[in-house]
């Protein structure tokens, strides 16, 4: 099924020109529902995966998936005004509970996020949860990240300097 969302996104789409990541890090196959709080992503975990074992990938790995998530609907906003995606900051998260010790290879997970607050200056928190094909909770937490407001600012950081 193919939707369109608010930044004209036609869906399922790939998650890749949405994050500022590279060389294999872009942990995240696509976005299945996006809107001005929200986004659903997917992943199926391959033996292919950076962070792959012999049993599948570690659970702890859902913390990351989560985080590009909220990079991808950050993205997808600066995409809406025609600017590229932005270098964001995962800071921390509260309450990261996996039922998994390993997701396994073939196994689609749905990465679903939803922004509690955003700040002016950058900061928010993201209520972030995975779910197997079936919808069950596999994994919970809340995200703080932080995106400086334009590449200057965020030179400037790298720096040491005050923007």
């Amino acid at each position: 099924m193919t939707t369109t969302c608010h930044a004209n996104l036609t869906l399922p789409c790939p998650i890749a020109p949405y994050v500022p990541h590279q060389r294999g890090m872009c942990l995240l196959d696509s976005i299945l529902r996006v809107d001005a709080e929200c986004l659903r992503a997917q992943v199926v975990p391959t033996e292919a995966d950076v962070f792959a074992t012999a049993l599948g990938i570690p659970g702890w790995v859902g913390l990351e998936w989560m985080a590009q998530a909220v990079a991808a609907w950050a993205g997808v906003q600066e995409r809406a005004e025609d600017r590229p995606p932005l270098v964001g900051f995962l800071l921390g998260s509260r309450r990261y509970d996996c039922s998994r010790e390993y997701f396994l290879f073939g196994s689609q997970v749905l990465v679903d996020i939803k922004q509690d607050f955003r700040a002016a200056n950058g900061l928010a928190a993201f209520h972030c949860q995975l779910l197997d094909e079936h919808e069950n909770p596999l994994a919970s937490a809340v995200l703080s990240v932080f995106q400086p407001d334009s590449e200057e600012a965020l030179a400037a950081m790298q720096k040491g300097e005050q923007p």
